[in-house]
């Protein structure tokens, strides 16, 4: 069977974006060649993307206009079937992308069947129903080793707890730790 695998890295005080939309600037603290190689491994295990349409329109306008040097990850984030969460849009025009208003049937069909992992990248909201409706068989964050103090949660106030197992914890030389959670059942 697909696994669904979300992905985010967020700070040490839990945003997963700055002040502003789109302000992503602590993940330059995490960046290095340890996050380069799970990018391009992220490529190759996965079957389709998906993204809430806020995360779709930021993807879209950075990977449709990376340069060359950007070589194997902008060639998956373009080429791999990508699957956008929206009820306010019907269609994109980036390449290979689907949009759909009943996300969690989607993922729940992808998860029956078998193939490559299914990867939710950013996407709190999308990432929050998944998480509600038991749609999710990993968690992976990058904790990245700074405060912000102001910004957007990635776990929303007011969702049930939810009990996590983790699967592993993997530091990285720049202080970053990857962590991976299944949700207990």
């Amino acid at each position: 069977m697909a696994k669904v695998i979300v992905w985010n890295l967020m700070t040490l005080d839990g945003y997963f974006e700055g002040k502003e939309k789109w302000d992503l600037s602590f993940h330059n603290d995490a960046w290095g060649e340890e996050l380069d190689a799970l990018s391009k491994e992220f490529g190759k295990r996965a079957q389709v993307l998906v993204f809430g349409r806020v995360t779709h329109d930021g993807m879209k306008a950075y990977w449709t206009s990376a340069t060359a040097e950007d070589g194997e990850v902008t060639h998956y984030m373009n080429a791999l079937p990508k699957l956008v969460a929206s009820r306010s849009v019907q269609s994109s025009d980036w390449n290979n992308t689907r949009v759909t208003a009943d996300i969690v049937s989607e993922i729940a069909k992808l998860r029956a069947a078998p193939g490559k992992d299914v990867l939710v990248f950013g996407s709190a909201e999308l990432c929050d129903t998944l998480l509600k409706e038991k749609q999710v068989d990993e968690l992976m964050l990058a904790i990245v080793p700074v405060r912000l103090g102001v910004g957007t949660l990635f776990f929303k106030a007011g969702s049930e707890r939810q009990k996590l197992d983790l699967l592993e914890n993997r530091p990285l030389k720049n202080g970053t730790v990857i962590l991976r959670y299944a949700p207990a059942n």
